[in-house]
């Protein structure tokens, strides 16, 4: 009796282990590449930014197109943006994120925000447009360039901010530090109203263009976007290749001509540990469904351009992808 029993058992053991394994034995189902995780999740989710902002409404239209074309269930979720999603993805709450090209640097090598806390399980998917940093003042101050700026009140952003770092760095290519100036600490809006009131003279802001707080000033003042010199751009992109070259059109902020500038780029990044084949199908998804992202910035966003100013390691699914389409970085 006890002998029928425990063939009983056996048999029954068997048969579930094989129900399982033909089910996939849970939520994943075995994909990728060796080294990595070698499972297909069926949900994920991409960390945006405040409902407020960009990110969030393009994440939600990323969201649904992935699902449509993976069949893992995606969805955006509201966050603090850039640094915040860096950590959440190294505290695995995420598997995909929005971020500045800049801050993805400071994440991976440990400095700054980042400093003793690098994040070392992230890799990018690609670029997206560029969150231009603008040197704000107006007319009546009578500051043209950068080196103008010395011995001026000048917000480079609120302490430990990408804004912070942009500003330190530029002053850096022209020879200049954060003692050269009489650095004001102010958060975005303050900055600005700070130079509406004439509390400051200048501002360091990081931000798509045109952006409206900059646009809400040129209506009672002359802005004038101060440039920054090619040979200055280049040397800048040299040493910290996240940053590209970007332009502030005419007609922007009502100036007269068009102002050479940098950006950061924003960007999408995964958890590394994802496979291969996951990341390629949802790079392809998102670059090849643009069309159906309602969003203004949508418009900006190009496939070919997708690997400049990365600054950081590009997941070899992006990669693939990237290749297929012959689409290198720029020099």
């Amino acid at each position: 009796m006890v002998k029928k029993k425990f063939l009983l058992y056996m048999v029954l053991t068997f048969v579930l282990s094989m129900t399982l394994a033909a089910c996939g034995g849970g939520s994943t189902q075995t994909s990728g590449g060796e080294g990595q995780t070698q499972e297909k999740p069926k949900f994920m989710s991409i960390l945006t930014g405040g409902t407020g902002g960009t990110y969030f409404p393009l994440g939600g239209a990323f969201a649904n197109i992935v699902s449509d074309a993976t069949g893992i269930d995606t969805n955006a979720e509201t966050t603090g943006a850039s640094a915040e999603n860096m950590q959440s993805i190294k505290d695995d709450k995420g598997e995909i994120a929005f971020t500045q090209t800049d801050i993805a640097s400071y994440a991976t090598e440990g400095k700054l925000m980042f400093e003793g806390n690098a994040i070392d399980n992230i890799k990018a998917i690609g670029t997206l447009y560029p969150e231009t940093i603008q040197i704000v003042t107006t007319e009546k101050t009578g500051i043209k360039t950068v080196e103008d700026l010395k011995g001026k009140k000048i917000s480079i952003g609120a302490p430990g901010s990408g804004t912070a770092a942009n500003a330190e760095q530029i002053l850096e290519v022209y020879g200049m530090s954060l003692d050269d100036i009489q650095k004001q600490d102010l958060s975005f809006d303050e900055s600005v109203n700070g130079i509406k009131d004439g509390n400051i003279d200048a501002a360091f802001v990081t931000a798509g263009h045109p952006t409206a707080a900059v646009e809400e000033l040129s209506a009672t003042d002359k802005v004038v976007i101060v440039p920054v010199d090619a040979d200055k751009a280049d040397k800048l992109i040299e040493k910290y290749p996240y940053y590209t070259k970007e332009e502030i059109g005419s007609g922007t902020y009502k100036i007269s001509a068009a102002v050479p500038t940098v950006a950061v780029q924003a960007m999408l990044v995964v958890k590394a540990g994802l496979s291969d084949e996951v990341v390629y199908d949802i790079t392809k998804a998102i670059f090849e469904n643009l069309d159906k992202v309602q969003h203004a910035k949508a418009k900006q966003i190009n496939p070919e351009n997708a690997l400049n100013g990365v600054g950081i390691d590009v997941h070899p699914g992006a990669q693939k992808y990237f290749d297929e389409k012959g689409i290198k970085a720029a020099n």
